[in-house]
Formats: structure tokens, C-alpha cells, sequence
């Protein structure tokens, strides 16, 4: 932190100088922790030494472990492991991140997998599957979130 100034006003001027490797994705998490009331500017200062690493997520991923395309079914079960970036019909191929995992590691899981079917079948029971949301991810994003083992695929569709 190089400068600090409380106006009186409710709002309060913070400069700091950092890299700029560490500002790609801030920006989300910034607006988050100001509720959207925060401005960042940024411009570069100059070149320097390298200052050492700075804290990554502490997140792992979830991996499809095959090729096809992600079911509701499937995805639902996936909900209570982690955040999901996969919609119902996406096609997911090996290898694929289709979802942040709530703990460190990572985790291969068949985002494909339908349930079984039987003659049995309880009215309604299948149209009570309701999945969250999933938010877009962005390039930006795609950049912040991967660790040093991972790829960001950018294709004309996605």
C-alpha cells in the first residue's frame, strides 16, 4: 500500500503497487467484496523484479472421465461436490473441467451417466430435478481459475 485517504464522505481512496499478473480476475472478487460500489483503475507503472508467487485458489477441479454429453440426471448428483460450468446437453469430451470441486484435489466424474430405467416409475418424480444456475465463464475467468496443470480451450462456439 502506497497512499491511503479517507475523504470523510464514505469513501476512501487505497493506492497500492503489485503486479500486473496478479490484477487478472480481481476484478469479479473486487466488485464482490465492494457490493459493487468500488472503481479500480490500473496503469503501468514500470518494469520490475519479480516478486514472488501469490496465493492461487485452494479449490480443485472436477474432470470428466469420458466422452459424450452431460445429462441432468448426472449433473444433478454432481451439485452437492462443487460449482458446475456444464449445462444439460453440453457435449464434454476426457479430460474436460466441467465443474470446481469443494475441496483440493481433483476429482474424475461421468457427467454422461442416465438414470436407469425401470417399469417402475413414480409420476412427476423426474421433472423435480432443478440445477443451478450456471454463470458464463469468461475468458478472464477461464485465465484466474486454472492451476499450472490445466488449459484454457478457447473455440469460435465457446
Amino acid at each position: 500500500m502506497v497512499n491511503l485517504v479517507n475523504h470523510g464522505t464514505g469513501r476512501v481512496r487505497v493506492e497500492f503497487t503489485i503486479p500486473s499478473r496478479s490484477l487478472i480476475g480481481y476484478r469479479n472478487e473486487f466488485l464482490t467484496d465492494t457490493r459493487g460500489t468500488g472503481i479500480m483503475n490500473s496503469y503501468l507503472q514500470g518494469y520490475e523484479e519479480f516478486r514472488g508467487d501469490f496465493p492461487t485458489r485452494l479449490t480443485g477441479s472436477m474432470v470428466s472421465d469420458r466422452i459424450g454429453t452431460a445429462l441432468s440426471y448426472s449433473l444433478y448428483n454432481l451439485e452437492p461436490r462443487g460449482t458446475l460450468f456444464t449445462v444439460p446437453n453440453d457435449p464434454v469430451y476426457e479430460g474436460m473441467i466441467v465443474g470446481e470441486h469443494n475441496r483440493d484435489n481433483d476429482l474424475d466424474v461421468n457427467p454422461t451417466k442416465g438414470k436407469k430405467l425401470s417399469n417402475m416409475r413414480a409420476s412427476g418424480k423426474d421433472e423435480s430435478m432443478i440445477l443451478t444456475p450456471v454463470t458464463p465463464m469468461t475468458l478472464e475467468k477461464a485465465i484466474d481459475f486454472i492451476k499450472d496443470d490445466e488449459l484454457v480451450e478457447v473455440t469460435p462456439k465457446a
